[in-house]
């Protein structure tokens, strides 16, 4: 059995007779036949009933149909799943993702998608999650990895992955505290205004009943951490940039525990994804 007999096998069943048959492939008359009559034989069984007028199926033919549209079925997707690969395989990609991001491994990440796809050119951009959404606007970024909050814009769809923690950092060697309110006197340290961080902060403070004074802006948790280790500031940051690789500071848990969004994969709702970041955003959620 081959394929070209199940072709003209279900072209005969659909048509209802052997000269249609023929039209559609543009093969002989004969050759259908001689098709049918050699699946026929090495099935043993009759598939079909002739009259004068058209053909139709018997009840092995009706059997072998429904296998026949199950094997076809097979073929498109594997055809579709070979295109979809080829389109992964010469594809771009463009992440932006935030610096920090709680306990996910984006270098692994990427490291495991580009041994698996190292034709795909992947470009990473990094910024606040401010700008990373600016770039998914204007279709400059494919997807975004970074903490989803409450006000997330409905144009944007998000994947979450993991969850996060805000701690309070103090210099190292400073005694704990045991609330933020403590701290009201304290220079701070933190990312610009309109960032997700700064509004934790003010929320935070304004609980405790303070304004926070900022003494100190910056554009990375690295450099809030530095700061603070230099005994400069006081500030909050979530706790996987408080405890990562870098230099030592004092690392308080908050009791309630300042609202952290978690991280996740974004994208844009209006923007279909390509073969190549489709690929790309399964390999990080599987990451995850």
């Amino acid at each position: 059995m081959d394929l070209r007999q199940l072709t003209s096998f279900a072209a005969v069943a659909r048509l209802g007779g052997f000269t249609r048959a023929a039209e559609e492939p543009h093969v002989a008359q004969s050759a259908v036949s001689a098709q049918i009559k050699a699946l026929e034989a090495e099935l043993g069984a009759t598939l079909f009933t002739r009259t004068t007028r058209r053909v139709a199926l018997t009840q092995a033919g009706e059997l072998l149909l429904a296998r026949a549209h199950r094997v076809f079925g097979e073929l498109d997707g594997a055809r579709a799943d070979l295109a979809e690969l080829a389109a992964v395989l010469h594809g771009r990609v463009t992440l932006g993702a935030m610096a920090v991001l709680g306990g996910y491994d984006l270098p692994a990440a990427l490291a495991g998608f580009h041994a698996r796809y190292p034709g795909v050119s992947l470009t990473l951009r990094t910024g606040l999650i401010a700008e990373l959404l600016a770039l998914l606007d204007d279709g400059r970024a494919d997807l975004v990895l970074g903490p989803v909050h409450d006000d997330l814009p409905a144009r944007f769809a998000a994947r979450k992955l993991m969850d996060e923690q805000v701690v309070l950092v103090l210099p190292p060697g400073r005694a704990a505290v045991r609330e933020l309110a403590e701290t009201r006197d304290e220079p701070y340290v933190c990312l610009p205004a309109g960032s997700g961080l700064r509004a934790i902060l003010d929320r935070a403070a304004a609980e405790a009943g303070f304004v926070p004074r900022v003494q100190f802006e910056t554009h990375s948790a690295a450099s809030i951490r530095e700061l603070v280790a230099a005994g400069l500031a006081v500030a909050l940051l979530a706790r996987s940039a408080a405890t990562g690789p870098g230099p030592a500071v004092t690392v308080v848990p908050l009791d309630p525990a300042p609202a952290h969004p978690p991280i996740g994969l974004i994208r844009h709702r209006d923007r279909r994804l390509s073969a190549a970041a489709r690929a790309c955003r399964q390999e990080l959620i599987r990451r995850a």
